[in-house]
């Protein structure tokens, strides 16, 4: 079986139909779930069972102020609000996998330094499941 790999510079972000790509630097998609502890008395070793899943995202960039389409259209204001939201790690192109998920904006940092380019970064709550699909 071959060992294939894709870069990262391929990779497609989408929130709320809005195109947010080319501002976007780094994203991160966590998935976790709740670990419950079920040892009872007497037991050497503790058991666990697997509860709710949960997630969150985090995306961050440039901020792209030239366009009408960009970060602060897509994510400013939006604090609170559930966003629909697909990355394309690998790209977008058919037969390629996607990640369709809602989640809520939880924070949105916009960063002003000196002597760098105004960036942003968006911390997001997932809710309800990760949609993979193949896409179209």
């Amino acid at each position: 079986m071959a060992y294939t790999t894709t870069h990262g510079r391929l990779a497609v972000l989408k929130v709320a139909t809005l195109d947010i790509s080319l501002s976007c630097k780094t994203s991160a998609l966590e998935e976790s779930a709740d670990v419950h502890d079920t040892s009872g008395y007497g037991v050497a070793n503790r058991t666990k069972a697997g509860g709710l899943i949960d997630g969150k995202f985090t995306a961050s960039g440039t901020y792209d102020i030239g366009t009408v389409t960009g970060t602060p259209l897509a994510l400013e204001g939006q604090r609170g609000n559930t966003l629909a939201l697909i990355l394309q790690a690998t790209g977008a192109g058919t037969g390629k996998q996607q990640d369709v998920f809602s989640a809520v904006l939880a924070k949105f940092t916009k960063s002003v330094p000196v002597d760098e380019m105004v960036s942003w970064a968006a911390e997001f709550e997932i809710t309800g499941p990760i949609v993979r699909t193949v896409q179209p």
